[in-house]
């Protein structure tokens, strides 16, 4: 049975990396690659934030339903070059952030194969399923734009140390904490909609590399949760 079964996992990755290279070899013949390239470059018109998101709704389409492997393949070969050859970004950076928005297909609708196996198992409904397994997740689609801007994360770049990576690590935290209370509605205790607004962009400040951005976005974050402490001690008090 473990003869069989590894069998038949060492020829699924073969068949899933010899349909990776029909695609790869697909685009690059047909010049769709360059095609992307060419189109999203001119759409961002220099600017990496628009370049990157194109590039991962690129991913997430192309990484729909795929194995891992072949995922990477895929990605490597089509979204890759356009930040790399497009953007000038730093090469492992660009292949970091376009494989992982194409495993995220695997939670993202309309296929979201790991959301469906999980309804499956939960008995739910899978589109259902699906966008919660987004909404619970969407903190973590920044992820990759952090460490596009600070590539320190990824121990790339001339000013690597431990000072810097530690300083990445905190403020990404912390940011991601604000987006995720922002989205979610809740911190120490319920968010209202303008503390919700507040949180999401004391976040994503605090992702954004610089000084100045991080302090403002710790000194947010220390603000709200002062002010749910002391409002859940005047509201004790009162009861």
């Amino acid at each position: 049975n473990a003869l069989e079964s590894g069998t038949k996992s060492t020829l699924s990755v073969g068949v899933a990396c010899g349909m990776a290279g029909i695609i790869a070899g697909v685009v690059t013949m047909t010049g769709l690659a360059n095609v992307l390239i060419t189109a999203i470059v001119q759409v961002a018109n220099g600017q990496l934030i628009i370049a990157l998101f194109l590039t991962m709704l690129c991913c997430i389409v192309l990484g729909m339903g795929v194995p891992t492997t072949a995922n990477y393949v895929i990605m490597a070969t089509t979204c890759a070059p356009i930040l790399v050859q497009g953007m000038g970004m730093d090469l492992m950076a660009a292949n970091f952030f376009v494989f992982y928005f194409g495993i995220v297909a695997d939670i993202t609708p309309p296929v979201a194969l790991a959301a469906y196996a999980g309804s499956a198992i939960a008995k739910a409904p899978p589109m259902k399923t699906a966008l919660n397994a987004t909404r619970l997740a969407i903190a973590a689609f920044i992820i990759p734009y952090i460490f596009a801007y600070s590539p320190i994360m990824l121990f790339i770049g001339d000013d690597v140390n431990a000072i810097n990576v530690i300083r990445v690590v905190i403020t990404s935290f912390g940011g991601m904490f604000l987006i995720a209370a922002g989205l979610i509605g809740f911190m120490l205790q319920k968010l209202n909609i303008v503390l919700r607004l507040v949180s999401v962009a004391a976040g994503l400040m605090m992702i954004h590399p610089g000084a100045v951005t991080d302090l403002i976005g710790i000194a947010i974050l220390i603000a709200i949760l002062a002010y749910q402490v002391i409002s859940e001690k005047r509201h004790a008090a009162t009861a």
